[in-house]
């Protein structure tokens, strides 16, 4: 999610969440739940092929005596985990500025867990920085880039 966000002072921000597929870095490695996509495919396929053989390894009479609700119970149940991992994963907050011109500009990064703390986390961002003209609002959630 990418947002334009004009300061007080005139500055035109950048604020970006993107998503951590890759592998954790060393300061981020005790929160990390695995290391790369790769996991999460395989997880999947497990998943799959875990349904496939109850599928076709039920004898047909069985089909017609389990009610519909407790197979969607089931499924629900398989999925727990992939779908816990995929929305916990890491997502990184940018917020940056190429002015004043003749300066580098600046850079603010933060990481945080889950997708819903990252939505919460950069529109957190795009208040302080329509408010103040700076992402950071105390909490020190975003640390300056240098």
């Amino acid at each position: 999610m990418t947002r334009e966000v004009l300061s007080p002072d005139g500055r035109s921000w950048i604020v970006q969440s993107t998503i951590h597929w890759a592998p954790a870095q060393e300061e981020q490695f005790e929160n990390d739940m695995a290391a790369g996509f790769v996991s999460g495919i395989a997880m999947l396929g497990v998943v799959i092929v875990l349904i496939l053989f109850v599928v076709f390894w039920t004898p047909p009479g069985v089909w017609s005596a389990v009610p519909s609700w407790l197979m969607l119970l089931l499924l629900l149940v398989l999925m727990i985990l992939p779908i816990q991992w995929a929305v916990r994963r890491p997502w990184t907050i940018e917020a940056r500025t190429a002015e004043p011109v003749d300066t580098e500009g600046e850079h603010w990064r933060g990481v945080v867990h889950g997708v819903m703390t990252a939505r919460q986390d950069t529109q957190r961002v795009v208040q302080c920085l329509k408010a103040r003209a700076t992402p950071d609002d105390g909490t020190r959630m975003l640390q300056q880039v240098k």
